[in-house]
């Protein structure tokens, strides 16, 4: 049987982190106390807090992009033990720098003696790197251990580590993120989850300190499935979106004074709301970029073959990525469809 950690240490995560917003926000906490003894057992807390409570887990995080790499800093700031792995040591060092955590040269160097191991890589190949093998990350962890990969990939892959975990004791947890580097950065992000239910009870506390939203869906995959959804519906929404603006610049209307209005309707949209004025202005350097959303977009059309799914749309609007990417536009956030509309005339 796959062990997890305990219960009473979840609950001590749990604690300590509502003790931190208590010292931050002491007033909401104790409204009747004056302001010379809010002050007073501020100042104590803070003492204790920072003594005895700096670190409430020891943790691994592989993976230092534009996502990963501020996830781990909350997880470090939260009062984590934090240990980082990127490919390009580099970054590594540079986060340690910045956040004062550690790093490791391998994946199984950094998470030796870990409680929890957060991933956050490229594809199946990059997961596969990171996890398996004489340097890989679960030849490096004690059983009972949590692995929980944040990397949007397939659910095929997610399962065959899934099960390579469990034959170790590790428990694993597929949970792709989604929210862009803006929900990253400011731990906003929603992660949706499979895996079993005792290891997400005890991975949640961990995973709150960087979302704004954490639910488990179902077992092994299920979370990847779920991600799968989200990029289906994006991609239908961006394409829309695109041509709204496009039609709207055709037609000589000023294109902010559009949104102001229609977004207030059934039209509105967090796409809408965050992408119009760059899309307005031809800015795309920033975002999620094109050649992962092809990427997401490639799983979901062949998990959509295997499970008999029809999906006409999203086909379509990967071949117009395909297109944005003919232009140069790899690297160009996902609402850069509109670009394609614009050079077609």
């Amino acid at each position: 049987m796959i062990t997890t950690p305990t219960t009473s240490r979840v609950a001590a995560i749990r604690i300590s982190q509502r003790k931190t917003k208590a010292i931050l926000y002491p007033f909401a906490f104790a409204p009747r106390l004056t302001l010379r003894f809010a002050v007073i057992d501020t100042i104590a807390a803070i003492a204790q807090h920072q003594s005895k409570e700096k670190q409430m887990a020891k943790l691994a995080f592989l993976g230092l992009g534009v996502m990963g790499a501020p996830m781990a800093g909350h997880l470090q700031n939260a009062g984590h033990d934090v240990t980082v792995y990127n490919r390009t040591e580099a970054k590594a060092e540079a986060w340690a720098e910045t956040y004062g955590g550690g790093y490791a040269a391998t994946p199984r160097a950094a998470v030796e003696g870990a409680e929890f191991v957060m991933s956050c890589v490229g594809n199946d190949d990059d997961l596969r790197s990171v996890c398996l093998g004489e340097d890989g990350a679960f030849a490096g962890l004690s059983s009972g251990a949590v692995f929980v990969d944040h990397t949007t990939v397939s659910a095929a892959v997610t399962r065959e580590l899934h099960s390579a975990a469990a034959d170790l004791g590790i428990n694993f947890i597929d949970a792709p993120i989604s929210g862009g580097q803006a929900g990253a950065e400011n731990a906003q992000l929603s992660i949706m989850c499979g895996g079993d239910e005792a290891s997400f009870a005890v991975a949640l506390p961990v995973m709150e300190v960087y979302s704004k939203i954490c639910r488990r869906i179902g077992d092994s995959g299920a979370g990847q499935m779920t991600k799968m959804c989200n990029q289906i519906a994006i991609a239908g929404v961006v394409q829309g979106l695109s041509e709204a603006l496009h039609f709207a610049e055709k037609a000589g209307l000023d294109g902010r004074a559009v949104v102001e209005v229609i977004s207030q309707g059934a039209a509105g949209s967090w796409q809408m709301a965050n992408r119009y004025e760059t899309m307005l202005d031809d800015k795309f350097e920033h975002g999620f970029a094109v050649d992962w959303m092809r990427k997401d977009l490639g799983i979901c059309l062949g998990t959509a073959d295997e499970t008999g799914a029809s999906l006409p749309l999203t086909a379509l609007v990967d071949q117009f990525y395909k297109d944005v990417q003919k232009l140069g536009g790899g690297r160009w956030d996902t609402s850069s469809l509109i670009q394609r509309l614009r050079k077609m005339g």
